[in-house]
Parts: C-alpha cells; structure tokens; sequence
C-alpha cells in the first residue's frame, strides 16, 4: 500500500488479448456431418473394421494397421478390436520374441509400444539381442531408420530399472538426428516431429492432424484409411467449432474478461486444453463442463499470481473456504463477480448432475480439490509476499496441487460415466505416485519455461528453488529439473499399467493431463502468449477442415 495516496500497488503482467476474438460464435447455426458424410463415414468405418478383423492378429501387418489407425486418431472406433488382437499377442509374446529369426528391429519395437500403450506390462529384455555384451545398441542398426523411429518410441514408454531402454533413447536420439539431412523431405519431417513430440507425449488429436499429412505422402499408405481418417476429423471438427461457439458465447456472457482485465482471455485455449483431454464424442459434456473449470482456474490463478494484495487473498481463501455466498460481503469489489461466478458455475453443473444420484455426489469432491488448489496457490502467494524462497521438497509437495492436476482431474470426472465413483475420488485424495507424477510434470515443466518471466515479477519457481538450494546455475538446475521430469513420466508410464488403481477411462485424463503440459510449456508458456505458434496449431485442429 502506497500510504502517502492511499493506493494499492499492484503487479501486472500485461496478457496480450484474445487472439480470436468472435471468431467461433460465427458457428452458432453450423450443424454437424451431413448425410453424404454419414454414409460415406459409416461405410469406410466398416471397411477398416474388415481389414482389423483380416489381418493375422500376431503379423506385422496388423501391428502397422492398428498403429496408424491409432497415429490418425480414429482408434476409439474399434477399441473392441484393438483390444483383442492385443490381447491376443500379449498371451504369447514371450514366445514370439524367442523365435529365431525375430531380428527386425521395427516390429519387436512397434509390438512392445503398442502392449505398453495398452497397459500391458512386457519385459524391456525383447531388446537386448540388439545390443552388444556392454548394453550398447549395435552400429548395423543406425542405417534402419525405420527401426531407429520405432525404437524410440517404444523407449518413451520406459520405467524404472529399464536400461536398455534408457540406452536405446540415447543411441535413438542421437542417430536420428544425425541421419536427418540424408532424409527425404517428408521422412525428415516426420522423424523431426516424432524428435520434438514423440507419440506418449503429446496431444492426440494435434499428433492425429499431422500424421494425416505424413501418412498421405507414405508409399504404403491404405486409401480407404487415409479417407476415414480425414473425414472422420472433418466430422469432429464440425463438431468442436459448434462446442467451442457454446462456450465462447457463455464465457461472453459472464463477462468476466472485461471485469478483470488483469486476467488471461483465453477461452478457445482453454477448451483446447479440454480437447488434449478427451476429444471424442461421447466426452461432450464433459468438455463443457471442463473447460467451464478452467476458466475459473485460469482466473483464480491470474488473481493469486499478479493482482491480489495478501490481505485481499486472505479474504479470498477464507471466502472459497466457506464456499457460501454470504462470504461475497467481505470480498473487495473485483472480487465479487468472480465470487458469485464460480458459485454459480458448481451450482449449474449440481442441477446437471442432480438428475442421477450416482453422480451428484462428485461436485462436492471437486469443491474440495477447488479449496486444496486455493490454499496451494495462497502458499505461493505467501511466499512471494514473504520474500521466501522454500526449499526445494516444500515448493514441490505444495507444486503438487499448485499445478492444478488434481483439481482437473476431479473436474474432468464431472461429467464422466458411472467408473467415477466415490472410491476413485478418494483415489485422488490419496495423492497417490502417478498422480503426483503428473502433477510434478505439470509443475516443473511450465517453470522451466516461464523461469525469466516469473522472476522478473518476484515470483518463486522451481528453479529458483533449486538454485538457491543447490548453489548452481540457471542452466545447471534446468538440466537437474529435467532428470527430475524424466522419472516423473517413468512414475506415470508405469502406474499406467495393469493393474491400475482405477479404471483406465478414469486414468486417460491424467495420463492426457502430463502431455498437455509436456505439449503446451515445450518451448514456451504457449497459454499465457497464445499469439505465436500455439495460434497456428489451434488453426489446425479448430479452424482448417481437411481437403479431401
């Protein structure tokens, strides 16, 4: 407080605006596949069904089908048919990797990603006829680049104690880099892009948007595939822009832009956001309702972080504490529509929900996780305001919640079918490893980013903490929080595989949570400045139809 005017100062970080605008409420009258479009998608549907059902189930041929079908995004049309040709290859993989001449590098590493993909947990030991007696990958390998892609993918879905897939990341990376400018200019891009997103990092439906294009230019490539896919994206684009419109048109109403200017506009990237998390059409409501969360994340976090006074923050926290709305009295002014706002949100969502007793209960779990995201985001706040800087254990299990995972997981329940029952909340009460894995991905991976910007404005970081702990450089603590991040995703990849916890549906969202974050702080904070590449990426998925 500046005594002598009797103003508050306050920090501000000066978001740029929305970089869209109303662009998506001029979909408000756009209707979905019309129905040249769902004849023709029903009819290639069941001709890739066919080739799933021809294919020998234990033949590279199917191992190849069943990848591009799931690199093109359109796997959640034959779960039912993956799932068995899976099965089906796990009850005798040991035994087809004893077979003699099973020296090709690609199929034994496509089968081993797709089984770990699915949560089948086979041995790592599939890959050691490929090294030498010292562990090391043998140099005939580096001329299959096929092979060298295949494994580096497989390595990705690593977990502890796993060496000879830490080595073959190491032996992939660098060869592959190496062989990228003898490469045709379609094969560099896609080894380029897999270097930069491999397949278990990244988002499903972006990853699906430009595997299109490479799958296109592939000398193998399966015509009736290729036309499902694109019409299948084109479908659910349709679909997205529409959502997107509904949701644009609510955030509008709210206006709650305008009464916090401080705040990130961000509504099209937050529902992206929802899309990185589930993008199918059965999730729609729950789409809605996610997206809807975090807007009030986003805001929440926007208030805490930057324009929040401690005293303010304080009646804030104790405010979401009581979560009534006789609390709003004791808030300052631009508090108070936010206030009545996030109320309002839970209790729209109650009304939705109260139809179905299975599910009504979830709203109170969500409220508890809103109040533990609160109090984390307070610590911060504290912190900064204290000018302390924790170590590095304390700014981590408070980073646990701080990252919002938890919350959005339970958020992203909402409007899930009847596997979201009371015991998998108390799942995420529990803050069990995978988690808290991805919570510490979510948490770390955006300070490595946002580092400078963050310390320019006072705020703590994990890489601070680190060099403050530690006595070492920026550039050193980054290298140290990056090893951290590589066992995080161990952590995750291995509580990713049978038997889970809880129901894999249930998982998807955490699992999709990691990569989102892994996808979106890659080489920036791509939300808070949403005006570079991330703009393009949007266009892809959101904007552009597909030519077909």
């Amino acid at each position: 407080m500046d005594r002598s005017s009797g103003e508050v100062k306050r920090r501000c970080d000066n978001h740029h605006p929305t970089v869209w605008g109303d662009h998506f409420l001029a979909y408000a009258h756009l209707s979905g596949a019309n129905e040249w479009e769902k004849k023709q998608h029903e009819h290639l549907k069941e001709e890739v069904r066919k080739m799933l059902v021809m294919a020998p189930s234990k033949s590279l041929q199917n191992l190849n089908l069943i990848s591009a079908i799931q690199c093109l995004g359109v796997a959640y049309h034959f779960e039912h048919e993956i799932e068995e040709s899976l099965a089906c290859i796990y009850s005798c993989y040991e035994e087809l990797n004893g077979e003699a001449d099973e020296t090709d590098l690609h199929l034994v590493a496509l089968r081993f990603r797709l089984l770990r993909q699915h949560g089948y947990y086979v041995s790592s030991d599939a890959f050691r006829k490929f090294a030498d007696d010292k562990g090391n990958y043998k140099k005939a390998l580096v001329s299959d680049v096929q092979g060298l892609l295949s494994l580096f993918e497989a390595a990705q879905f690593r977990v502890h104690g796993e060496e000879i897939l830490d080595e073959a990341d190491n032996f992939t990376t660098t060869h592959l880099k190496l062989l990228l400018p003898t490469l045709s200019n379609s094969l560099a891009m896609q080894v380029r892009n897999a270097l930069k997103y491999p397949i278990n990092y990244t988002m499903v439906i972006v990853a699906a948007r430009k595997y299109i294009s490479f799958y296109q230019e592939d000398k193998s490539c399966d015509e009736v595939l290729l036309n499902f896919a694109k019409l299948d994206f084109n479908i659910l684009q349709k679909m997205h822009k529409r959502e997107l419109c509904d949701i644009t048109r609510w955030w509008k109403e709210l206006d709650l832009a305008k009464a916090l200017p401080f705040a990130r506009d961000r509504i099209v990237e937050l529902y992206f956001w929802s899309l990185g998390m589930y993008f199918e059409p059965q999730y729609r409501f729950s789409r809605n309702i996610l997206t809807k969360m975090l807007c009030f994340v986003s805001v929440t976090d926007d208030i805490y972080d930057t324009y929040g006074t401690l005293d303010e923050l304080t009646l804030l926290t104790n405010s979401i504490e009581r979560w009534n709305i006789d609390a709003v009295e004791q808030l300052p002014s631009y508090m108070k529509p936010f206030y009545r706002a996030l109320l309002d949100v839970y209790s729209e969502v109650e009304k939705e929900l109260a139809s179905d007793h299975n599910k009504s209960f979830r709203v109170n779990y969500s409220i508890t996780t809103k109040k533990k995201l609160t109090r984390a985001y307070f610590q911060e706040a504290e912190w900064y305001h204290g000018n302390i800087v924790p170590t590095m254990e304390q700014y981590v299990k408070n980073g646990i919640r701080s990252s919002t995972i938890p919350y959005l997981t339970a958020a992203s329940w909402l409007g899930m079918g009847n596997e979201a029952m009371k015991e998998a909340y108390d799942w995420i009460a529990s803050e069990p490893p995978v988690l808290v894995a991805s919570s510490i991905i979510g948490r770390l991976s955006n300070d490595v980013v946002s580092h400078e910007r963050e310390v320019e404005r006072g705020d703590v970081t994990g890489v601070e903490c680190y060099m403050n702990e530690y006595g070492v450089t920026k550039e050193e603590a980054c290298t140290e929080i990056r090893k951290i991040l590589e066992n995080k995703w161990k952590d995750l990849n291995r509580g990713c595989l049978e038997p889970t916890d809880v129901p894999k549906v249930l998982l998807m969202p955490v699992l999709n949570l990691a990569r989102m974050c892994e996808f979106v702080y890659k080489d920036e904070d791509a939300y808070t400045v949403s005006k570079n590449n991330f703009k393009d990426i949007v266009s892809l998925v959101l904007v552009d139809p597909i030519t077909i």
